[in-house]
């Protein structure tokens, strides 16, 4: 099969086309003929070396893919509701990057009708992430305030939409005035840029002081001090990425006279029944959302997977250079063929 693969711990042009033996689907797993594949930041973590492949996992990178069941395990694609020529889009541990993958079939999920391979492998990295964090963990509830973080990443589009579609208000911040207007037309009632704006000035303005319900953090560090300002009597902080440092100092006085939660988690090492149940409950909460046109993928950038251009040795390693330069607003998509 054609890959893309990771010479060595390095910047872009470490991701390199190669070819590898077919994998095979294991016990309670599906092979699929990639259409396309998801492009994440875990994934750029991976080639840097600082994010270890779960034991058991391919050291192929990539977390998300989509395209046509070829075959896999009988009784589990009948458990599923799974049948051998189904587009399918799924969450993966590894093994992305590659024009076939195997996956739970728990983790699979049919491609909402109307959208292409390419929209469909952008659903599951942040839709799974957004539906555990925000919605399982932090309960995030009809009426309710959200506050998303980076609002115009892969996550921050998935949150906003889905928060929207589900009866929240949401606030996001983003970086440049630009960042911000994108944010507001995905559905954000509120936008703040966090370059030339004190978030939490504006959080408790147009809270009318009483903060936000819910904090999605994807950048930690010296942020979670303030975020713990932003916070309503109960409100709950969730932190889903590092990207601003894993040290963190904040008012503890305030966490027990608001009775506050701070929680976070990843995602990836977490086991295969776990994600089958968030994949049911977006099934059955999520995807009609989707068909209806209420949540729509946002996608910024598609990059053929291992053609070389621009001085780029592949589109993966093109996808990486133009992720870390967080220009991008919405999903970054490889593809593997007619997508």
């Amino acid at each position: 099969m054609k890959v893309v693969e990771i010479q060595k711990p390095g910047a872009p042009e470490v991701l390199v086309p190669g070819v590898r033996s077919d994998p095979v689907a294991g016990p309670g797993e599906v092979l699929i003929r990639v259409a396309a594949s998801g492009v994440n930041r875990p994934d750029v973590l991976q080639r840097l070396g600082l994010y270890p492949v779960p034991p058991g996992a391919s050291d192929i990178p990539g977390l998300e893919v989509a395209g046509v069941i070829v075959g896999g395990d009988a009784d589990a694609m009948v458990s599923a509701g799974l049948r051998i020529g189904d587009r399918v889009c799924a969450l993966v541990a590894g093994g992305g990057y590659a024009d076939h993958c195997v996956a739970p079939a728990g983790q699979c999920l049919p491609v909402p009708h109307g959208l292409s391979d390419i929209e469909a492998a952008s659903l599951p990295e942040t839709f799974f992430t957004v539906w555990s964090n925000v919605f399982d963990w932090a309960r995030l509830q009809a009426g309710e305030v959200l506050l998303v973080q980076g609002g115009t990443s892969g996550i921050g589009v998935t949150a906003i939409q889905m928060a929207k579609a589900l009866g929240a208000t949401v606030i996001a911040t983003a970086g440049s005035d630009g960042k911000c207007a994108a944010c507001l037309a995905l559905g954000a009632d509120h936008a703040v840029n966090y370059k030339t704006q004190d978030f939490v000035a504006e959080v408790k303005r147009l809270t009318g002081g009483a903060g936000v319900n819910v904090v999605l953090d994807m950048v930690a560090g010296s942020y979670v001090t303030r975020e713990i300002e932003c916070l309503s009597e109960d409100g709950r902080l969730v932190i889903i990425a590092v990207q601003g440092g894993v040290n963190s100092e904040f008012n503890a006085g305030l966490v027990l006279r608001r009775r506050l939660t701070i929680t976070g988690s990843t995602l990836r090492p977490r086991p295969v029944a776990f994600k089958a149940a968030i994949a049911q409950a977006l099934k059955d909460k999520v995807w009609p959302q989707i068909e209806a046109g209420r949540i729509k993928p946002g996608i910024h950038s598609v990059f053929d997977a291992q053609a070389a251009a621009e001085g780029f040795p592949s589109g993966a390693a093109r996808a990486h250079a133009l992720m870390e330069s967080n220009q991008h607003i919405g999903k970054i998509v490889l593809t593997w063929g007619d997508a």
